[in-house]
This record gives structure tokens, sequence and C-alpha cells, in this order.
């Protein structure tokens, strides 16, 4: 393997093994807990534009397979681990992590100490880095990374161009893409839902054109706050059917009813992040993956209520407006990576769905 450098944007630089592919690549250095689930982490759109290191030590143990893709085409800037394995053993496995990331011109680096670039992240917070061959212009390379800007149109990059149908024969839902992971569409068919997966900036008429009995807000990558055409018409479109949003579509429901958002010191990406239940009392363990979280004191004066909130930090994860038929969670309850705990809000939606239905038909749901 040929060397290759991590050089970080305070200066720090690493230098490990390259895997992958050996372009240059520049992103926001971020990191994620989980211990498996690194196929569902390349293929995350949320991650668009992010260099990510796992903090589990080895990576690729069992391959890539053909079932676990969240998308198509990944959109990740680059992947670091402690180390790789080359030869992988699983039933399922296909290729190995490295010649898929080969396969898509990621970039990688194996043999760098993940512990003390975590604690770096954790201390500093997220930071832009560059992936790129060994050189002695480090200070260059610092001196670009402070001057260059990320890009602000990851929702656009990630979203699909075009709608599109998911047949079923049950509630008709429109699924607005923001960045989506497939596990949201494999739990809306799973029950059997008949879906329209829309582009990030379709309007509240357009979407009502398609007499939807409910609409759901993905999960996507960046800043809340660079979708506005999705506020407006989240605000355009409350009350009239029931409104489910996950992650992105969490942060946008809350900007959408006078709440706030704001960028974590280091965000929240694991399948391992104990949430409370503030009705039931119950703690889930969640999957979770972003950058920005609702301010808790911004919801005062909204017409939101917590639901949900993190037990790490206290940070909100789930909100539920007090008139209309709409919630949010800030975390991934179709998982992918991660456990399953919060599965059942899928149905709770569904059934959210069907009680609005049928208050508006006039006949009860059996």
């Amino acid at each position: 393997m040929a060397k290759r450098q991590l050089i970080l944007e305070d200066g720090t630089v690493l230098i490990g093994n390259g895997i992958g592919s050996d372009v240059e690549s520049i992103g926001e250095l971020v990191f994620h807990t989980g211990m498996t689930g690194y196929q569902e982490v390349l293929t995350d759109p949320s991650f668009c534009g992010q260099i990510v290191t796992m903090t589990y030590p080895l990576m690729g143990n069992y391959g890539i397979n053909r079932d676990d893709f969240e998308t198509i085409t990944p959109f990740i800037k680059g992947f670091i681990a402690k180390e790789v394995c080359e030869a992988p053993s699983n039933f399922r496995y296909e290729e190995t992590l490295d010649h898929y990331l080969k396969k898509h011109n990621i970039p990688g680096i194996v043999g760098v100490d993940t512990r003390k670039l975590t604690r770096i992240i954790r201390q500093h917070g997220t930071m832009k880095a560059v992936i790129q061959p060994v050189t002695e212009n480090v200070n260059e390379k610092v001196n670009q990374l402070k001057r260059c800007t990320l890009p602000k149109n990851q929702v656009e990059e990630t979203s699909t161009v075009k709608p599109y149908v998911v047949p079923g024969r049950g509630m008709r839902v429109v699924v607005v893409d923001y960045g989506m992971k497939h596990g949201i569409l494999r739990e809306l068919t799973k029950r059997d839902c008949h879906i329209t997966v829309v582009p990030y900036h379709y309007s509240a008429t357009q979407i009502m054109q398609l007499k939807p009995d409910g609409l759901m807000l993905t999960n996507g990558p960046g800043n809340p706050k660079d979708v506005p055409v999705a506020i407006q018409m989240i605000q355009n479109i409350l009350g009239k059917i029931p409104l489910f949003g996950i992650c992105l579509g969490h942060q946008l429901l809350s900007l959408a009813c006078g709440a706030e958002t704001e960028k974590l010191t280091f965000g929240h990406r694991g399948s391992n992040h104990p949430v409370k239940d503030l009705k039931t009392g119950k703690t889930y363990i969640t999957s979770q993956n972003h950058s920005y979280a609702v301010n808790n004191s911004s919801l005062v004066h909204t017409d939101l209520d917590v639901t949900h909130i993190a037990l790490n930090d206290k940070t909100v994860e789930g909100v539920v407006h007090q008139t209309y038929p709409a919630f949010s969670v800030q975390y991934h309850p179709e998982s992918s990576p991660g456990p399953e705990d919060a599965n059942d809000l899928f149905e709770q939606f569904l059934q959210i769905m069907k009680d609005f239905k049928a208050k508006q038909e006039g006949f009860v749901y059996a």
C-alpha cells in the first residue's frame, strides 16, 4: 500500500497506508462510533461532503454485499480506519471494502491512530481536512483548508432529480427526498404503503396534487437553514395531512414552526445513542447521524412540544405539534445500521394517517 497523509485544518498530520482511490479529497472530518455498518455509513447520503473516521478498530471484515446499500451512489469524501480486513468472511460477501472504494473513487487511510483523531474532533469540533499522497507541502495545504469554503448544496446534490413511485395498496405517502436512506423506503414498503418520492424543492401545491394520506420528510446532509424552500413547503402544508420527519426532516419541521437550530461541536454519529421518551420514560438505543440540533429554548414560543431527549447531552431528539398531526425525531427509527428499538414510530405514523383520513371521511378505521 502506498503511504497517504491526512492533514487537518489545525495543522495536525497523520500518515498511514492508502486504500481505495488515490485522488486528493477535501471534506469535513467527523467520526462514527458504530462497531459494524460501514457499508451503510459509506452509502448514507447524510455523509455527503464528509471524511468519516470509524472509531471501532476493524472494518471490512464481512466485505460489501448487495443488500445493505442506503443509496446507489455514495457521496462520502473519505474513509479512515485503524485496520481494514483484506480477506472478508461472510456468506453475503461479494467484494472487499477496498475494491468498493476504488470503484467509486473514494480515498481512504488505514493504520492511523483513530483514537487520537477522535479525541481531536471531540475537543476542537469537526473541521476541514484533506486526504492526499504524502508530500512536503503541509503548510500550504493547511492555509488552503483555512481559506476554502465547503459547499452548501448537499441536499440538492443528494436528492432525486425526478419523482418516482414505489407501488403499494395501503396508505399513500409522499416522501420528500432530502438525501434519503433507502431504509426509510424499506420500512414504508413493509407496511404496504403506496410511495411517491419527490425532489427536495417540491411545493405544497405539487405535493397535495398527488392526494397523499401523509408526508414523510427524510434525513439528509448539511445545514437545514440552507434549504429555505423546504421550510416554506412545510409551513404551507401543516394541518392539511399528517407529517413525519426524520433527522434533517425533524430540523426542517422545527424551523418551519419558528424554532432555531444550531451546529453541535462534533455531532451525533453512531449506532449506540440513548434517547429517552419523555411520555413513557422508556429509553431507546438509537442510530444517529447529524451535525445540527434543534435549540431547546427556542421551542418555548412555538406550537411544538419536546417528546424525546438525548441522554448524553440533553439535546432535543423529538417534537410533536400541539394542534396538527405532525411529529418528528432526530434519530433514525429505520436504523440501517443500528438497533431497531424505535421501529414502531412507522406504525404510529400509519395509525395517525388512518385516524386523520377517517376523520376527514367521517368514519372509523378498523
